[in-house]
């Protein structure tokens, strides 16, 4: 070696530990996009997943009675429950009448940047037609407009059912104000029934991811491209999907009222089923999760409604 020169060893030992991790992290990858691509594409564990939603609704509520009623997610102005500012239509009465937690609130728009991603490598990289990519994210549109007429709806029923009072020491002193928003405007308080749109959109959230990424499975079976920024993308959904699972068990335990929660998931479940289980099955539809990509099935996925 030349005189004044510096030896490589170092700079080559960092490349080929570089090297060594990036094919771990690599692997580590396929393995896990693998593995959860197969049990989200095995139908009948996505039936015991519907049956464990339906569990933690009904069956939740029963544990407040074993929690400590001092943990953070029985606080109402915890991370977790802060007032939604974008849900009520009313801009001067949103602090007010509406509350959400802060990851709650944002659910649909961080469902829908995730699946989002999702759906448009799903379909776009194995066809390369913009049209039925469209098509495909079109179901995402029709989800965001069943959340907010949800929100719409339950708003007009708490309204509707309810009544103006003021809490006083002698007990409540009841006012013959018309509806909430001029009840709230004064300064009172209105009690109504107030369905649960936290359990609505955990629950609806939870059942469209499985549906739309169950079909990452039969997308590896057929051979399709499947980079590592795809199988990234699906795993941020798996980790995304268990996210809405604990927000929703810590619902049904620490929020709103036992009828309100079942009321909020059955209108969920009623959703996911007349547009994923009837709707998109009808050729005027966006068509159902996988339709169009793969070789076996695909007439049967957009066949005509009668």
């Amino acid at each position: 070696m030349a005189e004044g020169t510096q030896p490589k060893r170092p700079s080559s030992l960092l490349a080929t530990a570089a090297g060594w991790a990036q094919a771990l992290c690599r692997g580590l990858v396929y393995f896990w996009s693998n593995q959860y691509a197969w049990l989200l594409g095995v139908p009948c564990l996505r039936r015991a997943y519907h049956l464990w939603l339906a569990a933690v609704v009904i069956f939740g509520p029963l544990l407040q009675f074993y929690v400590n009623p001092r943990a953070i997610f029985a606080n109402h102005h915890n991370f977790f429950n802060m007032t939604a500012f974008w849900c009520c239509p009313v801009p001067a009465l949103r602090p007010q009448t509406f509350s959400a937690g802060k990851f709650v609130r944002s659910a649909w728009g961080w469902t829908c940047i995730f699946l989002g991603g999702f759906i448009l490598l799903v379909v776009y990289l194995p066809t390369r037609r913009v049209l039925l990519t469209l098509r495909h994210l079109a179901r995402l549109a029709v989800g965001a407009g069943l959340w907010l007429g949800a929100t719409e709806t339950f708003l007009l029923i708490e309204n509707l059912t309810g009544y103006c009072f003021d809490p006083v020491p002698e007990g409540t002193l009841v006012n013959k104000l018309p509806d909430k928003w001029t009840c709230l405007r004064k300064g009172h308080q209105w009690h109504g029934y107030d369905v649960s749109g936290h359990t609505f959109l955990l629950t609806f959230c939870c059942l469209l991811m499985v549906e739309e990424t169950s079909v990452f499975r039969r997308y590896l079976g057929q051979g399709h491209p499947a980079g590592v920024p795809l199988r990234l993308i699906f795993l941020l959904n798996v980790l995304l999907l268990g996210l809405w699972n604990f927000l929703l068990a810590c619902t049904v335990v620490y929020l709103y009222e036992y009828s309100h929660k079942v009321v909020g998931a059955a209108l969920a479940t009623l959703c996911w089923y007349l547009t994923y289980r009837r709707w998109y099955r009808c050729q005027w539809s966006p068509g159902r999760p996988g339709a169009g990509l793969f070789l076996k099935g695909a007439p049967a996925q957009a066949k005509k409604c009668n």
